[in-house]
Parts: C-alpha cells; sequence; structure tokens
C-alpha cells in the first residue's frame, strides 16, 4: 500500500467512526503472486509449532545483503529476528524504531537481524537499505528458498509461529529460547533490559500478556456496545479501566483519547471535548497524521455547534509543517482550508486551496477531489469533507 492510499484509508476510517484507531500495530500480508482469478477455498493454515519459551529454530538465511552473517545463537547474547519486506509499508514505517533499539542495545549483547522475506523481487533489497540510509544499519539477510516457496526462514519461523503479517519481530533470549513474538512497535525496552539481564521469564509474561489483550478486547467491545447504546458514562468508565491498561502503549493511549473525545461530544462536554483534541495534538508533535485528525475531529462532526477552531489550527499547521509527501501535504493543506473558511478568512482558504491543488498533481484522482473543494470556495461555500468529496475508484 503506498504512503497516500494508506493515509486516505487511516482518514476515511478514522473520521468515518470511532473506533478505526485499534491499538494493534499495522502488518501486512504476502502479495498474492499466483494470478489465481478463480474463488477458492482459504487453505486450512498448518498447526502452531512454535512458541515463547521453546527454542528458537536453526538460522536458515540466505545471503547477507548488510552485516556479518549470523550462523547461529551465541551464549549471552540476545537477538531480533524481525522479518519484512521491501513492499511492505508498515515495515519501512517500524525500521527506524527498529534501528534505534539496536543503536541503543547492541553494546549490551543485543543483535538485530533483518530477515527479508516473502519478497517479490530480491534486487530490490540492497537499494532499499540504502534508501533507508542511517535508519537501517543493523544486519540484513535475504531468505533461503533453495526447496521452498516462501523461503526456509518464513517456513520455519512465521509459519511455525502461525504469524501470516509482517513485520513480526521474535526476541531470542540469552540461552538461545524464545523470549517474546509480536510487532517491532510493540517491544518494549523494559523486555529487551530483562533478556539481556536473564531475568525475563518468558512463559509467565506471555501469559500476563495473553490475559491483558483479553482484557483490553473486553473493555474495548463494552466501550462500543454502551457508545452505540449512548450510555455515555458506562462508556466512560470502561474508557477510565482501559486506561489502566495503556501504560506506555502509544497506540492504545491515543486510542482511549480519541474515544474519550468522542464520549464528550455524545455527553455535548464540549469544554472536555476540546480539551481532550488539544491534549491529543501535544501529546504527539511529530504525528502529522494525528494532528490532522485532530483537526478534522473538530472541524467535520455535525454534533459541535461551535468547535474550537483554534485547537484545530494549531494541529492543522501542525500537520502540513510535518508532511514530505506533496499529495499527502496537499490534504493536509485540504484540511487547514476548511478552518480558515470557518475562521472567516476566505481569501487564506482560497490560496491554501489552490495550494494543496497544485501539490496533489502527480495523483489525478486526489487533485480532483481537491478541486472540487476549491470550487466550493470560490462560490463562498464551505466544501463537503474531503472524504466524501472523492468519488469511488472505477472497478478493474
Amino acid at each position: 500500500m503506498n504512503m497516500t492510499k494508506h493515509f486516505l484509508r487511516a482518514l476515511t476510517c478514522l473520521i468515518a467512526t470511532s473506533w478505526a484507531l485499534t491499538a494493534t500495530a499495522v502488518t501486512a500480508t504476502p502479495p498474492d503472486t499466483t494470478n489465481n482469478t478463480t474463488a477458492a477455498k482459504a487453505p486450512v493454515p498448518p498447526p502452531v509449532t512454535l512458541h515463547v519459551g521453546d527454542p528458537a529454530p536453526q538460522l536458515q538465511t540466505g545471503k547477507y545483503v548488510q552485516g556479518d552473517p549470523v550462523t547461529g545463537f551465541a551464549a549471552g547474547k540476545a537477538y531480533i529476528v524481525e522479518f519484512w519486506a521491501t513492499w511492505c509499508g508498515p515495515c519501512k514505517a517500524s525500521i527506524p524504531h527498529l534501528n534505534a533499539i539496536y543503536e541503543k542495545f547492541k553494546d549490551q549483547g543485543l543483535i538485530v537481524i533483518g530477515q527479508d522475506c516473502w519478497e517479490t523481487d530480491a534486487s530490490k533489497v540492497a537499494p532499499f537499505i540504502a534508501s533507508m540510509g542511517s535508519n537501517m544499519t543493523y544486519r540484513v539477510a535475504l531468505d533461503d528458498k533453495t526447496g521452498s516457496n516462501q523461503g526456509k526462514m518464513s517456513d520455519t519461523w512465521m509459519t511455525a509461529a502461525g504469524r501470516n503479517g509482517i513485520p513480526t519481530a521474535f526476541l531470542v533470549d540469552t540461552r538461545g529460547a524464545i523470549a517474546w513474538i509480536g510487532h517491532p512497535m510493540e517491544l518494549k525496552e523494559s523486555t529487551i533490559e530483562a533478556v539481556l539481564a536473564g531475568t525475563y521469564h518468558a512463559r509467565e509474561a506471555a501469559a500476563a500478556e495473553e490475559k491483558q489483550q483479553n482484557d483490553i478486547a473486553r473493555l474495548k467491545t463494552e466501550i462500543q456496545t454502551s457508545m452505540k447504546a449512548k450510555d455515555w458514562g458506562q462508556a466512560a468508565t470502561a474508557l477510565d479501566q482501559l486506561n489502566q491498561l495503556a501504560g506506555a502503549d502509544a497506540n492504545l493511549t491515543q486510542y482511549v483519547s480519541l474515544t474519550h473525545f468522542q464520549v464528550y461530544v455524545g455527553q455535548r462536554n464540549f469544554p472536555a471535548a476540546f480539551n481532550e483534541a488539544a491534549q491529543l495534538s501535544d501529546a504527539n508533535p511529530t504525528n502529522a497524521l494525528m494532528q490532522n485528525i485532530v483537526s478534522l475531529l473538530l472541524t467535520t462532526d455535525d454534533n459541535i455547534e461551535h468547535p474550537d477552531l483554534d485547537v484545530a489550527l494549531k494541529a492543522s499547521e501542525r500537520a502540513v509543517a510535518l508532511a514530505a509527501d506533496p499529495v499527502i501535504k496537499g490534504l493536509y493543506l485540504d484540511t487547514l482550508a476548511r478552518i480558515q473558511f470557518m475562521k472567516g478568512d476566505k481569501n487564506a482558504a482560497l490560496t491554501t486551496e489552490q495550494q494543496a491543488v497544485t501539490l496533489a498533481e502527480k495523483n489525478p484522482s486526489i487533485q480532483a477531489t481537491l478541486k472540487r473543494g476549491l470550487e466550493s470556495y470560490q462560490s463562498g461555500e464551505l466544501p463537503l469533507p474531503t472524504w466524501k468529496r472523492m468519488k469511488p475508484e472505477p472497478k478493474k
């Protein structure tokens, strides 16, 4: 999924409902290379044979594209084996985070292997690493596809562990056992520290994690049910309980904050809603998407009669300043123009929307959407929100 499509999907879901921002990190599944257009039953997945606490499988990598090869797990060293691919957007987003972990712990005995998998063209791996520069300095290996369609590492690690999405990281402890499996963005530094110190008890930790995830799922269901019934008090109570489980989980904290905003609006407690929006913006100063979401939540909800346009403007200006991709910057400018118009500065809105249209020239569909917004401003009218102006792409 390219960057613009990822943004649009996130934008549409997050604004259309209060439930799209989940507490789990995003993964990608392998591309279909079979060209099979006929309907078929989904294959039955093989049984899961690799669990937390089990000995780590043998390393059966292919060629190392970066760094010295690792042929086995040395006693006293900890390892992160992270499965990724060049075509995987969530992988690219998580690589700088993984690299930061590597840089922090490499002198304490942590070795990181970026295990390329499900790659459609292995020749793209080296240029990809080069394009990441200082954000991807750890070892990188190709998979060994000798006698295997997916690759030996994919078969003996990913498939064996029942994992079908990337990025997926395996943390191997100093005794060569699997200590943790999951999305690299969810791997806590405290877990790595405990593994390096030899004080981490994998099975106990896995059981506690499973219980917490079950509690989170139960509370989210309770919140959703309460909100549908407009039982705002019960939703708020469950949110407070969920917030206690969030800890340092940034995704879950954002989910709680966004949902609190929706509950406050439902209660018509607008001062509290606006304060929640301001806090969410301030807590995510480098997250351009979140800044734009805050702006749109404040300016596109018909239940809010007098939105706090100052909070919306501050968040929107942050989003525009942070955006690097021209098309996405154009979409953020579209939000900014909306706020400027609502604040009464119609000339500024016209100028900003024109800039948005120009920046989106490489994406005709998005540019057409933004042009419809420009036409509304030229007519002296506030346009529909971005996603309501979009026309569905024709089916192929």
